[in-house]
This record gives C-alpha cells, structure tokens and sequence, in this order.
C-alpha cells in the first residue's frame, strides 16, 4: 500500500539531509582542491537495485540525481554487513564514465535484510596514465587513460583489502593525495550508513524500502506531467565539438525527440561514429544513461523548481544509442574527454526542447569549462606535486526573462571557484587575471552571460599543463529568438609577447619559468532581438564593461555619447534596423553556417547511412576521407555518395565491404 504523501515528503526531505550530511563529510575532509573545493563530488542515497533516490542539493556535481548503479553492483557476486565495493572502469557496468571518477557503494542492513545502499563519487586528480591527470583528447585508448578496477571489494565485513589499495596507491602520481580522498570518501558512506539506521528507527525498514520505491514513482508522474504540458511532434537539433581529435574535423552530435503524451523518445541517431580520440561517451547503450539525461534533468528542473530529484525521473524517456557512435563506443576505445561531450550534448538538449516549446527555453551556455591542473616542482618544499587549479567557466545562455549567468554556466555552475590566495598557497604558480571577459557575452534582448578569463604565471621548468574541456574555439554557444552567438573561447601562451603562441583547444603543454598562460571561456548565446534591449540596461552594460560603446552601436543600435544615451540617435539607428533581421530560430554563428553549406543534414543522413553498413573499426577513417573529399559548398547527400563510390574504388578493402557485395559473398 502506498505511503501516504505527508510521510512520503517528510521521508524525502529525510533522505536529502543523509545525502546533504554525506556531502559535508566528504567536503569538509577531503585532501584534494578539486574535491574540497571544486567539489567535484557526487553523493547518493540508492534504493536496494541501485537507483539513486536521494541527491545532496547544495554541494557537489549536480549531473547525477538519475544515475543507476544497477549494472555494476550486480558483479559483485553477494554483499554482506560492512562491505564497501568501488570500481573506476567505465566499461565495468557503465557506472563510471572515466577513469578518474571513483565510484564506491556500501549497502546497509537490517535484521539481516539488505534496504538500500549509501553511494557516491570522487573526481581524483590524478588515476595514473599517460598524461597528468589521466585526461587529454590525444589519448586513443582506455589503457592510456590509468589504472582501472572493475567492480571490486575495497572492504569485505569491515576489512580493508590493503592489497588491492597498494596497487591503486603505486600507480598514481600523488598517492598520498588519493588516500586522502578515499578516506575522506569512506567517512562519508559511513555516516550516510549512520543516517540511514535512523531513518529505519524513525520509519521502519519496510516502510523506508516501500517509500523509496514511492518516491521515484512520484518523481516520474512529475516528469510526465511536464512532457504532457510539451506539444507531441518529432524534433531535431545537432551540435558540434571543434575537433573529432586534435586538429581534426567537427564532431557532431544529433538527436530527434520525439514527444507523444507523456512519453519521449531521444534517438541519437545521426551522431559521429566512436572516435579514435577519447571524446567517447561510455553508455553501454542503457536507454537512461545518466550522461544523456544530465541535460534532460536540467530542462525539467527549470520548468518545474519542486521536482523530488531521483531516478524516476528518467523513466518516462528512453534513448536510442547506436552502438560503435560517439555515444556508444565499444572498448577499448578511450572516454576520459567525455566531460567534452556531455557539455554538447547538455546544448543538443537545450536546443532541442527549445524547438518544442521556445517561449520557455534559453539560449546555448557556454558548453566549454577548462579545467585546467597543474603538474611541477615546488621550489618551496622540494616536493612534485600535482594540483587542479579554478575552472575556467563560460556564460549562461540569455533566458526568457533574463540575461544569462556571467561566468557561471548553466551546464558547469556546479564547478567552484577556489579562492586565489589557496591557490597560490599550494601551487607554485602566480596569478595575473581572474575575472570577466568583455564583450563575450551573446548580444539579445536577453544579454548572454559573459565569460571568464584567467592568466597565470609559471615559475619552474618542466610545468606540465593540461586542461581538459577545451572547445568552443570555433563553434560558438548559439542565440535563440533572434539573439547573437557568443564570443569562442581562446587559450594563449605567452599573450602579446614575440614567443606568443596560440593553443586553443590544445589540452596538455609544458611551460617554463615566466611563460604565462591565457585562457578565455565562451560565452554563452544570446536570447531574443538585441534592437528590443531597453537602451538603459545597454547603458549599464557599457558602464559595467560587460558590452563595449562600439558593441552597443553596432549590435543593439545604442548610441552613447558623454556617458549617457542618445535617445534620438538611437530611435533613428534602431528604426533603419528593424525588419533587417536575420531569419531563423537559431543564430550559430559564421563559422557553424559555413561548415553547413557543404555539411548540411542530408549530407550527414547520407553519411550516417554509409557508417551504419561497416564494421565499427572502420567507420571513423571513412568518416575523415569523406570529410576530405567532400569539399565546397552545395552537394549534400549525393556529393557524399559519389565520394563514397570514388573511395570504395580506391580502396580494394573498402570495396569488399560494400553492402551488396556482402550479400552476394554471403
């Protein structure tokens, strides 16, 4: 029998303070700057399949209130009092979804009963690998990207398997700093186990177990009344990464939604095939993967503030992952980027949704946050050391009724700044600038948020950089409603000096003493017509150096002279402008609308279909020749076939894997 709905709330707001009490823990104990301030962290209160029920709303990562732990407790064979099970493979269960986050679960019993688990994760700095910090595109495959634990136990009846963790310790750069962590991350699942025996005393096991059960029920009639609200039609946006690996082509994601009642469907059908670089998103194929959610959960949780966060949310969606796509790789291809790819896929959403019901939705965000870490000397102590430095976040996109977020993205503000003078403190580097970024923002009636710049000073040799995330060099976040895209993102060395180089998306480079490092975010995209800016916000804008004086001429039509507007001047520009507008629902930016006048959506259907036909190996070289071959503007679908035809001829193995010469084979 259902539990009634006071008690049902009164056991969800139970569960979030064991979540909440579980997150302070963690963070108030944590060694590493990108846990304890960052907060880079997730934690759960997980029914007895696994399904998150419980999620922390004030600290840590907010990408995970659906995850499902499902997949991956289940090769664990039995679970007793006083085990925790950990892994940080992820393509052990599809749990975790790069080497560095480590996942660990401990299940809570009683009476001999098992009711449910206490779970999380930790970002660790570093897992081992071939770079610092285990992540850079460059990487091709999951081997390079560390060490890796399938599911295991850590701790068997309350007993530390030391073995096990001597191994983790011996192939990390920092062990001590990873110890910390775990520790740290331990004394959380225990008083989330603490937490959980007093709800059972409160409520009783069976009422606990039957009301985590219950709660996700209304978390998923909470979902469908908002899909309800949505018009039922087939929808479909893409987006794009710069590069499919360094310096190379687009990456493209798709999706069609497809809304009928209550219900969707997320085919993302359409995507790249897996990629040799490690921009791969590890799903598994499971139709309610929590990386192609995250930006699902934002969508309904801005549309509706009181949603209770768990797994039930998903349930009324099922995604379609081809397998051997960018979305679905197959091992061992590498996945430690996909944090990349999650943020275009967050935009894939946003833009998706902002075609079925537009009045409701943003612009693009930034879609691109650097993190950036920092592996040296410190001539201080002696010591190597390794660190994550502040993330270099983008803007919001403009929103209906308000300008985006500045330097605080919709899609990575749960990264935390971490003070300067820490630091410092810890990492022998010396800050230059860490602020806003004039004039990034996309212009609108809804101004996108701005972007953040950060400069730092290296002081020994040898300092070995790497900062993950990079993108939006090229492809900009886009405007909506008639707003402008925002600024790209850059990544300078040495700025304005002879020895000036310019990186962008490049993510891992050594410097030396003096060299100076430069990095500017996006900006996120602007949100309605800019000429419908009230001319006084634009005047503040200028005063507050977030718009330039020539920007608001030549974008919003507001002539400022003597630090004041020119209202007849103004009126008179706004009015030669109206009616010149461009057409469209989307503004992507100069860049993107090149590449679609060779690249358009019959030419990507047609490619697609050609991937579809060959074995997963083969399907990113053919994607790349046909990238090369198909040049110029106009040809669509038949250009990409008359270049398939023309490679197939070219090449005696690609000719034996045509479709109908299979068949006549078979």
């Amino acid at each position: 029998m259902a539990i009634d709905k006071v008690t049902l709330q009164i056991l969800a707001n139970h569960c979030r303070a064991t979540a909440e009490n579980m997150a302070y823990t963690l963070y108030r104990t944590a060694h590493s700057t990108f846990v304890k301030e960052t907060e880079d962290f997730t934690i759960q209160v997980l029914d007895a399949e696994g399904h998150t029920v419980g999620v922390p709303m004030d600290l840590g990562a907010t990408w995970y209130p659906g995850l499902d732990y499902g997949r991956a407790m289940a090769l664990i064979p039995e679970y007793r009092p006083g085990d925790i099970a950990f892994t940080n493979d992820p393509y052990s269960g599809f749990l975790s979804t790069h080497v560095p986050d480590l996942h660990m679960w401990k299940p809570v019993f009683h009476e001999g009963k098992l009711v449910c688990f206490v779970a999380g994760h930790i970002h660790n700095t570093d897992m081992g690998g071939a770079v610092p910090a285990s992540l850079s595109r460059a990487l091709t495959e999951v081997h390079q990207e560390g060490i890796r634990f399938q599911p295991s136990l850590l701790y068997r009846d309350g007993v530390l398997n030391q073995q096990l963790l001597d191994v983790m310790l011996l192939n990390v750069r920092k062990p001590e700093q990873n110890l910390g962590d775990l520790k740290a991350f331990i004394g959380a699942l225990n008083t989330g186990e603490r937490k959980v025996r007093e709800m059972i005393a409160r409520f009783g096991a069976d009422t606990l177990m039957e009301g985590l059960s219950d709660l996700q029920d209304y978390a998923e009639h909470q979902a469908r009344e908002i899909l309800r609200s949505i018009p039922d039609g087939e929808y479909f946006f893409s987006d794009y990464a710069d590069e499919d690996g360094p310096d190379g082509y687009p990456a493209r994601l798709a999706v069609t939604m497809r809304i009928r009642g209550d219900s969707a469907i997320l085919d993302f059908t359409g995507s790249d095939p897996q990629l040799t670089s490690s921009l791969n998103v590890p799903t598994g194929g499971n139709p309610r993967h929590t990386l192609m959610m995250v930006g699902v959960y934002y969508v309904l949780f801005t549309l509706n503030p009181n949603l209770v966060l768990n797994f039930g949310l998903t349930r009324p969606f099922t995604c379609i992952l081809p397998e051997g796509t960018v979305v679905n790789p197959s091992p061992p291809a590498a996945v430690g980027m996909r944090s990349l790819t999650c943020a275009r896929l967050r935009s894939l959403v946003f833009g998706v949704f902002g075609l079925a019901m537009p009045e409701r939705m943003p612009a693009a965000p930034a879609g691109s946050s650097s993190i950036v870490n920092v592996m040296t000397h410190d001539d201080r102590t002696g010591d190597a050391m390794i660190a994550a430095i502040n993330p270099v976040v983008g803007g919001g996109g403009g929103m209906p009724h308000g300008d985006g977020t500045d330097g605080s993205g919709a899609d990575a503000a749960y990264l935390k700044n971490t003070p300067i003078e820490i630091t410092e403190a810890e990492v022998p580097i010396r800050f230059r600038h860490y602020g806003l970024a004039s004039g990034s923002g996309g212009p609108g009636r809804w101004r996108g948020g701005l972007a953040t710049k950060m400069e730092f000073e290296a002081f020994t040799p040898n300092t070995r950089i790497t900062a993950r995330n990079r993108d939006r060099c090229r492809f900009r976040a886009w405007g909506i409603l008639g707003g402008g895209p925002g600024e790209p993102s850059r990544m300078v060395l040495n700025p304005g000096r002879p020895d000036e180089r310019v990186l962008n998306n490049v993510d891992t480079f050594s410097a030396n003493p003096g060299d100076v490092i430069s990095i500017t975010s996006p900006g996120g995209g602007g949100r309605g017509d800019p000429l419908e800016r009230e001319p006084a916000r634009v005047l503040r804008d200028v005063v507050c150096s977030y718009v330039s004086p020539e920007s608001a001429e030549a974008d919003y039509g507001v002539v400022i002279r003597d630090g004041a507007v020119d209202e007849a001047a103004t009126e008179a520009l706004r009015a030669s402008r109206r009616g010149n507008a461009p057409v469209g629902h989307f503004r992507f930016g100069a860049e993107r609308e090149a590449f679609e006048r060779v690249w358009d959506r019959d030419a990507y259907d047609a490619m697609t279909g050609i991937l579809a036909d060959l074995p997963i190996h083969w399907r990113f070289f053919v994607k790349r020749r046909l990238m090369e071959t198909v040049k110029g503007e106009g040809g669509g679908g038949a250009a990409v076939r008359a270049a398939w035809a023309r490679l197939t001829e070219t090449l005696p193995q690609l000719r034996a894997l045509r479709p109908e010469r299979r068949m006549a084979a078979e």
